[in-house]
């Protein structure tokens, strides 16, 4: 069986094809600049890959050259459509009603539609994407997978924020976070790794969006997003965890309005507010002569130990930490930086090997080290094709 994993933005939509008899990845792609001058799909297959310019107004156009690719004569990998068993359509965050995967009904997808408001960069582009395939190949089924799926093991005294209860049951307002399908993947194959059940992980996925995860006994047990992804960690445009008073401060004293800021601690802050970049190599790269990206650094990495350190409090202990993302895979520094205060807890990792690690699985942590720390690359959309897969059977 193949299943097409998408994952539609207000103006791309990334797709992966894959094989589910051996989870093998047969075309990826990403269509960029939907509804936007030059628009073009990349298109990934066979060992070749290519880039076409193309005219997409909308999603329907984009999931049409998708489908043409895949089932061109010459570079495709399907004969025809009816190949494809499922689409499975990543999903961040429509509320409570909504963390366990689902096949999507029109019940559903207008549900989706009234709770966009969760998360409205991320949820308009997954409808358009929906609708597409909906309208190109409406026999073949199609299922959501929530960003927000493996933190529903959340307790109560974890997601709920300290706001009147009234609230809390008539808006919603709680903690939800994000990355859970990244979280859920490299925290199954860590369980594997350390080979027992009963374990106390922290998970950091770090990129240019970055959070991390306590995960108990293989669930999800807190993580640093909340209501939406701006909590937490500091990121590449994102303030992270912030006072909530400093958004009325900033419309008294610079007049701006509360969608403003809130927009300002979106796109406008994290590192690049700090030193003028949000692209992590970026900032290494100027650390020795400039100050400001040295205090960007400084600030990312500690407040992922500081996060490490709570959770292992909050968990009672930790077996392993997992890093994973952009970052996380590929960036020693910042992996050494995070953890060389953590030789308290029992951490001991080898700064040799650290460099040699990148991109690809490896473990840090040295042999005494009490506390286990794993490089574990991400695979999010082979979490998406499973979870479509089980449901569509």
């Amino acid at each position: 069986m193949k299943i097409l994993v998408l994952n539609a933005g207000s103006s791309s939509l990334k797709f992966q094809l894959l094989n589910m008899e051996d989870e093998s990845v047969i075309a990826k792609g990403n269509c960029e600049r939907i509804g936007i001058d030059d628009s073009f799909i990349t298109y990934k297959a066979n060992g070749k890959a290519t880039t076409t310019k193309c005219v997409m107004p909308t999603h329907v156009e984009a999931m049409k050259y998708v489908l043409g690719a895949l089932t061109d004569k010459e570079n495709g990998v399907i004969k025809s459509v009816n190949e494809i068993s499922g689409f499975g359509h990543r999903v961040v965050n429509v509320g409570e009603d909504y963390f366990d995967s689902v096949v999507i009904t029109e019940k559903v997808l207008e549900d989706f539609r009234k709770n966009k408001d969760f998360s409205p960069l991320h949820v308009p582009g997954a409808i358009s994407g929906i609708e597409a395939c909906l309208s190109i190949a409406p026999k073949i089924k199609n299922v959501a997978v929530f960003d927000i799926g493996f933190h529903k093991t959340m307790p109560e005294h974890v997601y709920r924020y300290a706001i009147p209860k009234e609230d809390y049951k008539n808006l919603k307002i709680r903690r939800y976070g994000a990355h859970g399908t990244s979280h859920r993947f490299v925290s199954q194959e860590c369980v594997k790794l350390l080979g027992k059940e009963n374990s106390k992980i922290v998970t950091c996925h770090l990129g240019s969006g970055s959070s991390m995860c306590a995960v108990l006994d293989g669930k999800s047990y807190d993580t640093t997003m909340g209501f939406t992804p701006l909590e937490g960690l500091v990121m590449g445009t994102r303030s992270g965890d912030i006072d909530a008073s400093v958004v009325n401060f900033l419309c008294d004293k610079k007049g701006m309005k509360a969608s403003e800021v809130v927009n300002y601690l979106n796109k406008k802050s994290g590192m690049l507010g700090l030193c003028g970049y949000s692209d992590m190599r970026d900032v290494e790269s100027n650390l020795d002569t400039n100050a400001d990206c040295r205090l960007a650094f400084d600030t990312m990495c500690y407040r992922v130990t500081k996060y490490i350190g709570a959770y292992a409090a909050a968990m009672g202990g930790l077996d392993a930490i997992v890093f994973t993302g952009g970052i996380g895979e590929r960036d020693p520094l910042a992996r050494e930086r995070i953890l060389e205060n953590l030789g308290f807890m029992g951490v001991e990792f080898d700064k040799e090997n650290n460099p040699n690690v990148f991109g690809d699985f490896g473990e840090l942590s040295t042999p005494n080290s009490r506390v286990k720390v794993y490089v574990i690359p991400t695979n999010e959309e082979l979490v998406i094709a499973r979870e479509t897969l089980d449901l569509i059977k």
